[in-house]
């Protein structure tokens, strides 16, 4: 673990200087320097993800695909999203604009003695190795996500900003990213909140996002693929598309009422204590059941975001 930390730190540490700080100096933005440093760690981890999708998982997809891409368009926009935010535009804008305000908070509260849990010393001796305290902080981020991805299928307003991530008929590894920006800074925050409170180091965060979005990537993969004895250890793309299948995934016994299956991003185990697991059934079209009555969702990135926006106030 050490090892990959320093040997990623040094490769941020030459994109930046190489690349980056000679370009915020030319633009005036030297008071960002810090911000700057950051967002090159996104980057960087940004570009490591594509280059294993464009050739692990696009193999993947070459090897067993589960139906033929025949939407390109929907499958361009796609990846619209997905470059927005594993290039780190996305986290750039946070910085800038909603993370100083959580750092801001943090440090009130702690002024005012109130500190966060360190779970990473909650058995002196043993939490406190770089790799317990990594699977540890993985594990909570996990059941963390599965709360609030489980919130987005139960309540009414949020559904109506997670459906256009539902609303993609063609998934594909590049359909992990296609959210409503307006929920993606919703659950940064959680996130970003969440890593304050328990002492997350930042690196281990950035490890923590890296892996969850990797797995996610795979998991939204169009391929036939489930990992056999293993898939009650991991999310796999079977048991995703299942959560993506029309009137099964996420609406609750077909009737198109809000619930749904199979919620966990990394680890099934928490569909199984919660008793939202559904493994065996075949795999079925995904998409929103109203799309097949007519219901508009949007062909490109704009035109989604805004009749996101018009369905949380009721008016699309």
């Amino acid at each position: 673990m050490d090892a990959l930390t320093d040997a990623f730190g040094l490769a941020q540490q030459w994109l930046f200087e190489g690349l980056l700080q000679p370009l915020m100096f030319h633009l005036g933005l030297g008071n960002l320097l810090a911000e700057g440093y950051r967002a090159t760690g996104w980057l960087l981890v940004g570009l490591l993800q594509i280059v294993l999708m464009l050739t692990l998982m696009r193999a993947l997809e070459r090897w067993r695909p589960v139906e033929p891409v025949t939407d390109r368009a929907a499958v361009r926009t796609d990846i619209v999203y997905t470059l927005v935010h594993r290039l780190g535009l996305f986290r750039v804008v946070l910085f800038l604009t909603i993370d100083p305000l959580w750092d801001a908070l943090t440090g009130q509260l702690r002024l005012g003695g109130l500190h966060g849990f360190q779970l990473d010393g909650l058995w002196p001796g043993v939490t406190d190795l770089a790799w317990v305290s990594f699977g540890l902080y993985l594990l909570l981020f996990d059941l963390v996500d599965y709360g609030y991805h489980r919130l987005q299928h139960s309540v009414g307003w949020w559904w109506q900003l997670h459906a256009v991530h539902h609303s993609q008929r063609q998934m594909t590894l590049w359909s992990d990213n296609r959210n409503h920006l307006l929920d993606d800074l919703l659950r940064d925050s959680v996130f970003v909140l969440l890593a304050l409170a328990v002492g997350v180091a930042p690196g281990q965060f950035v490890a923590i996002v890296a892996i969850t979005q990797l797995v996610e990537s795979l998991s939204h993969a169009n391929v036939r693929l489930h990992f056999g004895p293993l898939r009650w250890l991991l999310v796999s793309p079977q048991f995703h598309r299942l959560h993506h299948a029309v009137g099964l995934g996420h609406e609750s016994a077909g009737q198109g009422s809000l619930g749904g299956h199979n919620f966990a991003v990394l680890f099934p185990v928490w569909d199984l204590l919660f008793r939202s697991a559904r493994f065996d059934d075949p795999l079925q079209p995904t998409g929103i059941r109203d799309q097949l009555e007519g219901r508009d969702y949007g062909r490109g990135f704009w035109a989604q975001q805004w009749l996101g926006l018009k369905r949380l106030a009721g008016r699309a």
